[in-house]
């Protein structure tokens, strides 16, 4: 019985990790949710992009908890479980305020095909770490050839319907790409 109250379980460190993350997104003054007053399942790209509860980048913060689970269990690997998915949570935490800071906001309307990127509503942001959380749970229990046909699935399905995904979006905030930045906006083929 002892063990069960020292080890605080998934949905307490998920749950309090939202809490902590909306805190600080409201203190950093984003808009709770989109600005134009409404709430839907998903945001269409343009201005209620990363405003909804879900959009096409959702599918990037699932990714992030594949990832996360892979890399955790190998550098932690004697680390329990609600340890690794607590550094997992600390990390998309932590992303989630940087990518809502004017610094971040402002590099990728410079750098990606997201030219009129405000950040995310604390809705949107509170939503893509608990998909990170689905991600990293759906990897622990998952064969490991069924989680990375799921992360390709996951990749490419975005990449098709809106020329982005987790991967071209870390490449062009990085090493921003003018062939790949024409291409996203339809201008043009990968060659």
């Amino acid at each position: 019985m002892l063990s069960r109250i020292s080890r605080p379980r998934p949905f307490v460190i998920l749950a309090a990790g939202l809490l902590l993350s909306a805190a600080i997104l409201v203190a950093m003054d984003r808009p709770p949710i989109c600005t134009c007053g409404i709430v839907t399942l998903w945001g269409r790209a343009g201005p209620t992009q990363s405003q909804m509860l879900a959009d096409w980048y959702s599918l990037s913060h699932i990714v992030h908890g594949f990832l996360f689970f892979a890399i955790l269990r190998f550098a932690l690997p004697r680390w329990p479980v609600e340890r690794r998915f607590a550094a997992a949570l600390l990390i998309e935490a932590a992303w989630e305020i940087v990518e809502n800071t004017p610094i971040i906001i402002d590099r990728y309307r410079e750098a990606t095909i997201a030219l009129g990127y405000s950040g995310d509503s604390i809705l949107n942001s509170v939503s893509d770490i608990a998909m990170m959380a689905v991600g990293f749970f759906a990897a622990r229990r998952l064969p490991i050839w069924a989680s990375i046909a799921l992360v390709a699935l996951l990749e490419l399905v975005p990449l098709i319907v809106i020329r982005d995904n987790l991967t071209l979006n870390v490449w062009m905030l990085v090493a921003p790409n003018d062939v790949i930045r024409d291409w996203q906006a339809g201008a043009g083929t990968i060659h």
